[in-house]
């Protein structure tokens, strides 16, 4: 009998969403690497972003990583990024997930591995969130991205701003990195039929849990110019506290009631069956959702290798 396999997922998001092209380089880079498998690469434009889903052995997903971050920094010039979705770097941000026979402790250390051999490599300020983080008020990817990139050499340049590794210096290119460990999250968004931000601004304040909605759940209303629409785009970070059911029908109900329809929902990388609830996926507006979206497919696949 095979013994089990530790298993970790990173989900990458990288400042890049509109050139298909170097999106393509940057995933060849992540399938070139032994022993990890990428699940899923979600890109969108008005944000401006992608995020990669990759999974196997720790010490594959941490090399991974490596791959991909050399291929980002050698792609992505900062300089001339803009997009929806706040950002502080190329390599915005660097999650590592424990996901089978690997501990939260395992994962943290991990990832400030991580993140000090990517700061020596790249001379650049990383910033550690999440479990990973060294100081409490750092936990929280909001307080990091506060100024975002423009205002990053005014943080660098403040005691409070100190990288937690790295030099405390403004790379126009790269920007900085912000290296997490968490648990799995769900990122979905809820597109609206209509395009009054005002309206996606004002459900996303209702359920996310900072303004007393809807706990574990942070949310943005969001314009989406190239299409027309606004979202409401969340991160459930606690899908069995609140699972993508309870957040998908309270969206409905206050679009409902503000005379605005719900389009369709989309899910960002991979989430797992018990999100679910026990709903289907078309329940909540993915209708195109297949098993290749479903996380415990890639863990059976693991544990089957």
């Amino acid at each position: 009998m095979v013994p089990p396999r530790p298993i970790v997922e990173c989900v990458p998001n990288v400042s890049e969403g509109r050139d298909a092209t170097r999106l393509a380089r940057i995933a060849s880079a992540v399938r070139a690497v032994a022993g990890v498998t990428l699940a899923d690469v979600h890109a969108d434009p008005d944000h401006h972003r992608a995020v990669f889903s990759f999974l196997g052995e720790p010490r594959a997903v941490a090399d991974a990583a490596f791959a991909l971050a050399d291929t980002v920094i050698a792609e992505i010039d900062m300089r001339g990024h803009r997009g929806i979705h706040p950002r502080i770097g190329a390599l915005d941000v660097l999650p590592f997930v424990p996901l089978a026979e690997t501990t939260m402790a395992e994962t943290v250390a991990l990832a400030r591995e991580t993140g000090r051999r990517l700061a020596e490599r790249h001379a650049l300020p990383v910033y550690y969130y999440g479990e990973a983080a060294r100081r409490p008020e750092r936990r929280t990817l909001r307080e990091l991205r506060h100024g975002e990139y423009e205002g990053l050499p005014a943080r660098l340049s403040a005691a409070e701003g100190q990288p937690d590794d790295g030099p405390a210096r403004f790379d126009p290119r790269a920007g900085a990195m912000l290296v997490g460990a968490r648990d799995v999250l769900v990122a979905y968004n809820v597109w609206l039929a209509g395009d009054d931000l005002g309206v996606a601004r004002a459900i996303a304040r209702q359920i996310r849990a900072s303004d007393g909605g809807l706990p574990a759940v942070q949310a943005l209303g969001l314009r989406l110019p190239s299409r027309g629409r606004v979202q409401v785009s969340m991160n459930l970070l606690d899908a069995h506290i609140t699972p993508i059911p309870v957040v998908y029908d309270l969206v409905a109900d206050a679009a409902a009631r503000l005379g605005v329809g719900v389009e369709r929902a989309e899910l960002v990388g991979l989430a797992p069956r018990w999100a679910f609830a026990g709903r289907t996926p078309s329940s909540v507006g993915l209708a195109d959702f297949t098993p290749e979206r479903d996380l415990e497919t890639y863990l059976a696949r693991a544990a089957q290798s």
